[in-house]
């Protein structure tokens, strides 16, 4: 179960055939490759390494960190 078998791939071929009919299935295969050539670029420019979403995160605080004490700092000098 979950597998596909050459019987399964001719099934879905020929309900395809049948749906679509010939002179429409080349056109559908050739948005399809366009849609994973698509898929696949977005893909590569996300490619983000989790390590860099870490250290994002690290210099966010760090820079909450600071402007939290820089208005501590206002504060406690209009005082």
């Amino acid at each position: 179960m979950g597998e596909f078998s050459l019987t399964h791939i001719l099934l879905l071929a020929i309900i395809a055939l049948i749906f679509f009919g010939p002179s429409r299935l080349p056109q559908l295969g050739q948005g399809l490759g366009k849609a994973i050539r698509g898929f696949k670029q977005g893909l590569n420019e996300i490619d983000v390494d989790p390590k860099d979403i870490h250290d994002h995160h690290q210099v966010s605080h760090q820079q909450q960190q600071n402007s939290t004490q820089t208005q501590k700092q206002n504060e406690t000098q209009r005082s």
